[in-house]
């Protein structure tokens, strides 16, 4: 499953990841359902950039052959390095897919292309959640890609109830037995959260409150773990944790995982999005905004999920979602789940007050 990262990383990149991209190979069958309103365009390269375990090889196939096109997908491990390998100018790529707030500060650094919408049809199949992202604003140069959400995985043999709130994190009731992840945006954001206020605060004071309630509740942490809580969880190591929906699907689908639950608290939780967008100066974009016109019809956009399992942001592919999937509790939220859902937004120099307090709190030290 692909690896989430903090944003302080990209705010703090110092070196440039230089070196020559690694070419991938694909296979694999797949069902396009059909070619309605499209045409072969009789050849041609693409270049995609890519989170590692993302695509499915048979949706690529499935491109090439329709448009008598060749795809090459290259990858990167977290937004850090896909910004390193862009920011000096595009190698080559195509198609690039970042984080929400990633998208934000290569819009701002102008490192990518604006999308045209009059070539990217489907994009009216796209939920009304994703139809206008605070970060890239009337989809001005990205369609969402994939999405899901951050909140509470727990064992309910364990703690003997169901759970609807992160107060369970800080009144000392299961200490010992709970982790958050060792991100700064995110684990503080959930804390703000708790306290009520905005989780992309930047007022000095509600940081600090923030920090002052997790250094009060440090010792009853088992762990800040790097996106590992899953596994805590299976090994009995920790009982509630603070991690990726799609995780704690993984464990909770095994053989003897019923027990393994996922909530999004009343308080709320994060919400995230990857969006697949034309870096400046791609070689060549009008296939680019054909593939990602493909990806975005309501058969592939349901098998894209189906196999990576994270969530569409496709309306017309629900029908075709696993249901195993889409009926997994807090995967897919309820309209009123969505209502406490919050992004993690770039916050330019004010990022050092989440810096700073995450330094004081003594992580990793």
């Amino acid at each position: 499953m692909k690896q989430r990262i903090t944003i302080l990383g990209v705010v703090l990149v110092l070196m440039l990841v230089l070196g020559a991209c690694q070419p991938a190979g694909t296979g694999g069958t797949a069902d396009t359902g059909g070619t309605e309103g499209t045409e072969a365009t009789g050849g041609g390269e693409l270049h995609l950039y890519n989170w590692t375990t993302y695509m499915d090889p048979a949706i690529i196939e499935a491109f090439e052959k329709e448009y008598g096109a060749t795809v090459t997908e290259d990858f990167f491990g977290d937004n850090d390095e896909l910004h390193a390998k862009i920011a000096p100018g595009n190698p080559g790529y195509d198609l690039v897919v970042p984080s929400d707030y990633m998208v934000e500060i290569m819009v701002a650094e102008g490192l990518l292309e604006n999308l045209d919408h009059s070539k990217v049809p489907n994009l009216s199949n796209l939920d009304s959640l994703f139809a206008d992202p605070a970060y890239d604003p009337g989809l001005a140069h990205c369609a969402p890609y994939q999405w899901g959400t951050t909140g509470m995985g727990y064992n309910s043999e364990a703690v003997g109830r169901e759970l609807d709130s992160w107060e369970v994190m800080f009144n000392h009731e299961f200490a010992g037995r709970i982790a958050w992840q060792s991100d700064p945006r995110g684990t503080l954001a959930i804390v703000l959260m708790y306290l009520g206020h905005d989780p992309n605060t930047t007022n000095a004071d509600e940081v600090a409150e923030a920090r002052d309630l997790l250094l009060e509740t440090k010792a009853d942490v088992v762990e800040f773990a790097e996106d590992t809580g899953q596994e805590l969880l299976k090994s009995g190591d920790a009982d509630i944790v603070f991690e990726y929906s799609g995780d704690i699907y993984q464990i909770a689908t095994e053989e003897g995982g019923e027990k393994f639950k996922y909530v999004i608290p009343k308080e709320g939780g994060i919400i995230w999005t990857d969006n697949i967008c034309i870096p400046t100066g791609a070689p060549n974009p009008d296939l680019a905004h054909k593939f990602i016109d493909f990806l975005l019809r309501p058969d592939i956009g349901a098998q894209l999920s189906n196999y990576i399992g994270y969530n569409t942001p496709n309306a017309a592919s629900l029908p075709d979602i696993d249901p195993a999937v889409r009926d997994f509790p807090g995967l897919y939220p309820t309209d009123e789940q969505k209502q406490v859902l919050h992004s993690i937004q770039g916050l330019g120099d004010a990022e050092e007050l989440y810096s700073d307090a995450w330094t004081e709190i003594g992580i990793g030290q």
